[in-house]
């Protein structure tokens, strides 16, 4: 099966589409629960399904360092061994660079690791994040970036996205041995600054990738910036390619990187929130272990699709909480990936109705008056 991306319908910057990949379709603007080790963490596949989960993201350097991505390979594929038949994008570790920062020193060759299980060496180059990619058989890989955490000096900034261009073009000549109908995207760095994101636009534009993905951003930055570099930077990019803003984020951020022209998301919010006691709903976030809902016998949303929404008390779950049962935990990450799964459902039906302003500014509303309070 080919890769493929059809544009559906727009309304403004806003657009619906549909992504065609080795193991199925996937309608954009899409959001990709976090599951960075093969599993999300403390909710079961079906339920993860069935909240509407389309495309999973997995991560490239956990998997490389447990359980092996030859081992995984050898066992039929990332697909086969987590028992998801569905689409599945990989990081490709690019994030880690940063974040690992003190255990890690990089080069024009790669990255060299120190691992964070076990202290031994590991090299990320291009090549090889690419080869651990199709070895896990990954539908959309993603090349190897070197990711700045915010705020930097241009210099500093401008070194980090040629660096990533660079690599960029090394991860396409290494993607040509991937089987056929998986995709490969580019990210886009450049900080802060329009001027290097425009060269990275153009420079990555160039060499052609089956998508674009803008990194470099929730990484310290104001919320005002990084919308406005999501905007600059949506407009240039390619129309018929998905577009994909890594690692964002709140529900607001989403439905504002939607209306400027974003098609997907990834975001580990909804299920580490989720074990904390954090549930997103229509009304607007609820921390369940407030002592107000100890002996509120109203569930969370009588009127959601989410059985841990609809059928369980705030009492109860408020209980599960303080009693630190773990499955307070999973209830409340089967809330939040429902409430997700469902704002961008409701995102592709407004845009395909015209009609996207209107229901992003209901649902903002939503949150601000906070109806259910006046039920309690």
């Amino acid at each position: 099966m080919t890769f493929s991306f059809r544009l559906i319908a727009s309304d403004g910057a806003a657009r619906a589409g549909a992504m065609t990949t080795a193991h199925g379709m996937v309608r954009t603007p899409a959001f990709m629960p976090v599951g960075t080790q093969a599993a999300i963490k403390g909710v079961h596949h079906d339920a993860v399904r069935a909240a509407g989960t389309e495309l999973m993201l997995a991560n490239t350097y956990h998997l490389m360092l447990r359980p092996g991505a030859e081992r995984v390979a050898v066992l039929g594929g990332l697909h086969a061994f987590m028992g998801w038949p569905y689409p599945i994008l990989t990081d490709s570790g690019g994030f880690q660079v940063m974040s690992l920062s003190a255990l890690r020193k990089v080069t024009e060759q790669g990255v060299t690791f120190r691992s964070h299980l076990d202290g031994a060496r590991v090299e990320l180059t291009p090549e090889r994040a690419i080869e651990v990619q199709i070895l896990l058989g990954a539908d959309i890989a993603m090349q190897l970036d070197e990711c700045v955490r915010l705020p930097a000096e241009r210099s500093e900034i401008e070194r980090a996205m040629q660096v990533s261009l660079r690599w960029a073009e090394r991860c396409k000549r290494a993607f040509t041995g991937a089987a056929p109908g998986h995709a490969l995207f580019g990210i886009v760095q450049g900080g802060d600054d329009a001027g290097l994101r425009e060269d990275s636009v153009r420079a990555l534009a160039a060499l052609g990738f089956d998508g674009y993905a803008i990194g470099g951003l929730a990484v310290g930055e104001t919320q005002d910036v990084m919308l406005d570099v999501v905007g600059q930077t949506a407009a240039a990019l390619p129309e018929n390619r998905p577009r994909y803003l890594m690692g964002v984020g709140t529900p607001a951020d989403i439905l504002q990187a939607i209306g400027r022209g974003v098609d997907m998301f990834d975001c580990a919010l909804p299920t580490r929130n989720g074990r904390h006691g954090l549930a997103f709903t229509r009304f607007g976030p609820i921390n369940i272990k407030n002592a107000r809902h100890a002996e509120d016998a109203r569930p969370l949303d009588a009127d959601s699709r989410c059985p841990a929404a609809r059928d369980f008390s705030r009492a109860y779950l408020h209980h599960l909480f303080r009693s630190g049962e773990a499955l307070g935990g999973t209830l409340l990450s089967m809330v939040n990936l429902y409430y997700y799964q469902d704002l961008v459902a409701g995102a592709r039906a407004a845009i395909a109705a015209g009609r996207f302003a209107d229901y992003a500014a209901e649902t903002m509303q939503g949150w601000q008056t906070r109806a259910d309070l006046d039920e309690a």
